[in-house]
């Protein structure tokens, strides 16, 4: 091989180093992977030689490898913003139902599925039950208690391991049983995962997100959960600890020695807290919580990298916020002698210490594993604290959690971003007295003006016999997107959907709810019924308005579904003087009247006798007014249409077919016939 070849060949030669720089700028410019083969492409076709091609190839595989690592630490970072925002969410709640409702709200919003919920083993009964759920629909669902080894949860709570599928109805690893099903049926549950909530090596209750539609869970989404269930586990413990440290404090207030001990344990625990939490509000990072911890318990505390377990510069360390305050510990520390690791590698204690899920011995302090789930993020180690006690212990894990927290939302890149779209419309509809100020405040954070015109619309999905669960849901969201592409607002009511849309000068109220009922529709697959109300002129000047709009809305899509026009939109104004009348702000009370003046001696009569005046009276006129057509479109004899019709004449008077009579029994008929839609506000 010629010397030129060899340097070229070798690294650091100037054909490597450019090699390098080229693929160095293409990972600094975030290029897609198949860039990356330019430059290996264009050495080839500068006919450099083997070796030359051979160390740029060498370059490209590693700058894919350094590629495909930032790719990954973008995603977790994307995947743990969530659990940072739940430990902010965690920080401050002291009650044991308020910590359960935060814990399967966020999983639910973490996963993005459509219900999220949590149970709790009962050991006096050997099952577990359902404590708390977010997105379900069935009561039956609500109350399901699972024996140890039944279904997916039973299964979870009894092995400590997570178990998923993608459906549930047909998979056969899990013991079937007809109550269980039955409420997995009613809730329309298909695709299911379940983590355990562990406590050390002790399985409290399960976590589960679920879907209504057939998905795949993958590995990455049941570490996310896992982890989630890991802090959260910790936040019931928490609570119930709290709540028990309150008790034991009012009990033993008479023994002075034990309530002066138990008190400093308590502060201290409070103290931990209080610091950790302040380092939520204000941004702190790994260091900030080592800081805190030796300050309050003393000694001196590191942050050990996984892997190598060496110290970390304060200032690299990682920025999150701690979620959870330190709690007694009834469980005594292990024999030192067991506990303590004799040699200088605190690799092994940290392992113990993330098996056990406490904080162990080692040498002349202590080893807090930091973990999320089955991943070793590094460890806290606390320096010349021996006689560290249960409550101290506590301190050091729950510094341990938040540090958890700090590395895994160092990698996310943002935070998904709250709708609060239907707050603000909920708002709207049954607050009228908010303040205008604060109304547009909100509004303006999501990008809507509610100083110009809106028009309400109410959507509900036609055929009332396939209208499911799911099948709202599915409107639910589809409103909800539709709305905030247009800066509009939505939200779910009265079993069907409200929507808040901008309107121009030159907009039609028909024309946007036709076209809503037409994109709804073909978003949940069914046909969609669509009211428009008139114009509202400024929501957020006058919030009471968006109520009466919506009623209005409301009447339009009832008349729509009596007149049979169900899967269609409209607007008052498409039904000219009916729409008048029936969009009134009496709500129908008018209009009843008028029956009851005109017609009313015959509808009673029909009530009373169970007669058909009322038919064949209509059918006398749409038949224009001639006997021998309405005997053939009632199917009945000629003599039966006139018996009737000269009872008609009894009850109504001997004028009854005059015109101006005729018109108004016409209207009546009309009207009567749409007596359902009148009755529903």
């Amino acid at each position: 091989m010629p010397d030129d070849h060899r340097e070229n060949a070798r690294p650091g030669s100037p054909a490597s180093d450019s090699a390098l720089s080229a693929y160095l700028e293409l990972l600094a410019t975030g290029a897609p992977a198949d860039a990356y083969e330019r430059p290996l492409l264009q050495v080839r076709a500068d006919g450099a030689p083997p070796d030359r091609v051979a160390a740029v190839e060498r370059a490209r595989l590693l700058a894919l490898r350094v590629r495909a690592e930032l790719e990954d630490r973008k995603r977790r970072e994307a995947e743990l913003s969530a659990l940072f925002a739940t430990a902010q969410d965690l920080a401050g709640l002291r009650d044991i139902d308020a910590v359960l409702q935060a814990i399967v709200r966020r999983a639910r919003s973490l996963l993005g599925t459509d219900a999220a919920y949590l149970t709790l083993n009962d050991e006096a009964a050997g099952d577990t039950y359902m404590r708390v759920t977010d997105g379900s629909v069935s009561a039956r669902f609500q109350e399901l208690r699972l024996g140890m080894g039944e279904g997916l949860g039973g299964l979870v709570a009894q092995t400590a391991r997570p178990y998923v599928t993608d459906h549930y109805m047909e998979d056969p690893r899990f013991q079937h049983t007809p109550h269980i099903d039955s409420g997995v049926r009613d809730e329309g549950l298909v695709a299911i995962l379940g983590v355990p909530l562990r406590l050390g090596s002790a399985v409290i209750g399960v976590l589960f997100a679920a879907d209504r539609r057939s998905r795949v869970f993958d590995r990455q989404q049941i570490a996310l959960l896992a982890s989630f269930a890991a802090h959260a586990a910790v936040a019931i413990e928490t609570a119930n600890l709290l709540a028990e440290t309150r008790s034991a404090v009012a009990e033993l207030e008479a023994a002075n020695a034990i309530v002066r001990d138990h008190s400093a344990a308590v502060e201290r625990a409070a103290d931990i807290h209080d610091r950790l939490t302040e380092l939520v509000l204000r941004g702190g990072g790994v260091h900030d919580v080592a800081a805190a911890v030796a300050e309050v318990l003393g000694g001196h505390v590191e942050f050990l990298d996984a892997g190598a377990y060496t110290d970390v510069d304060p200032a690299e360390s990682a920025d999150v916020d701690p979620t959870e305050s330190a709690d007694v510990d009834s469980t005594e520390s292990a024999d030192p002698a067991e506990s303590l690791d004799p040699g200088h590698d605190p690799a092994s204690a940290v392992e113990r210490s993330r098996a056990e899920g406490r904080a162990v011995r080692h040498r002349d302090g202590w080893i807090a594993a930091v973990s999320a789930g089955d991943e070793l993020l590094g460890a806290l180690r606390l320096h010349d604290r021996c006689d560290l006690g249960p409550v101290d212990r506590r301190a050091l894990e729950r510094a341990a959690m938040v540090t958890s927290l700090l590395q895994l939302a160092r990698r996310s890149a943002g935070e998904a971003e709250q709708r609060v779209r239907g707050e603000l419309l909920d708002d709207l509809l049954d607050a009228p007295d908010r303040a205008p100020r604060l109304l547009r405040t909100r509004a303006a954070r999501l990008r809507a003006d509610l100083d110009t015109p809106h028009l309400v619309l109410a959507a509900r999905i036609a055929d009332e016999a396939t209208d499911a669960p799911s099948d709202r849901q599915r409107l639910w969201s589809a409103a909800a997107h539709l709305a905030a592409t247009g800066h509009g607002l939505a939200a779910a009511r009265d079993g069907g959907a409200v929507l808040l849309v901008p309107h121009g000068p030159y907009d039609s109220a028909t024309a946007t709810a036709r076209n809503t009922a037409r994109r709804l529709g073909e978003a949940v697959h069914a046909r969609v019924t669509v009211g428009a109300s008139a114009p509202v002129a400024a929501p957020a000047a006058h919030p009471g308005d968006v109520a009466t709009a919506y009623a209005e809305a409301r009447r339009c899509l009832d008349v729509l579904h009596a007149l049979g026009r169900g899967g269609e939109g409209a607007a008052a104004e498409d039904f000219g003087f009916l729409g008048l009348l029936l969009t009134g702000t009496d709500g129908g009370a008018h209009v009843r009247e008028f029956i009851t003046r005109t017609i009313g001696p015959v509808v009673d009569y029909d009530t009373r006798r169970g007669t058909a005046l009322v038919n064949t009276l209509d059918a006398y006129f749409t038949c224009g007014m001639s006997p021998v057509r309405t005997k053939d479109a009632l199917h009945v004899h000629v003599n039966t249409v006139a018996q009737r019709l000269d009872r008609v004449g009894h009850l109504l008077g001997a004028d009854w077919q005059s015109p101006a009579r005729t018109l108004e029994i016409q209207l009546a008929l009309r009207l009567h016939g749409l007596s359902p839609a009148l009755g529903r506000h």
